[in-house]
């Protein structure tokens, strides 16, 4: 999973892909995979194996930003068997930190048009930097086939966009 969370989103998060895995809507341990949100349907929806994407709107939102970060993202899962762990750690953050304007987007476009066009790319990125709105923080969980954990969280400090401090955190999940 990776996700980055922006500057001014009360308790709200931004999700780039989350890779599901197991048979049916579960994993193989049974476990289920829900997607909830503040918007939209009033039930967790459960999800079937697949890629999903979420951005700042409703889960698969077909923004040209998120299909190009899922994209981007696919492109990282299909080389990370051969890649170390750092270097997948690594590719996945250079996907969340993509500033590439995804444009014209006409579905971005028309939400807020009068808010959005006078900044419009640097809201059709992945990875929005602005002076008062913007990515703040980036978050890659692997999970390995044993229940392996690393979670790695880059963050902005004190809000300047040169200053960012990444900590990783490893453990097993319990069964």
């Amino acid at each position: 999973m990776a996700r980055h969370q922006h500057e001014g989103e009360a308790g709200s998060s931004h999700q780039l892909p989350a890779a599901t895995a197991g048979p049916g809507s579960s994993t193989a341990k049974g476990d289920v995979v829900c997607y909830y949100g503040n918007r939209g349907d009033p039930e967790p929806i459960v999800l079937t194996p697949g890629t999903y994407g979420l951005s700042n709107a409703l889960l698969e939102t077909p923004w040209r930003k998120l299909c190009f970060g899922k994209q981007l993202f696919m492109d990282v899962v299909e080389q990370s068997q051969a890649l170390p762990k750092d270097a997948l750690v690594a590719q996945l953050l250079d996907v969340l930190n993509n500033e590439e304007a995804q444009l014209p987007d006409p579905a971005i476009e028309d939400q807020g048009q009068e808010y959005v066009r006078p900044i419009l790319n640097k809201y059709a990125a992945v990875f929005v930097r602005g002076s008062n709105y913007g990515t703040r923080t980036n978050t890659i969980i692997l999970v390995d086939a044993d229940g392996h954990v690393t979670f790695t969280e880059r963050s902005m400090l004190d809000k300047d966009l040169s200053r960012w401090e990444t900590t990783t955190h490893e453990f097993m999940l319990q069964s």
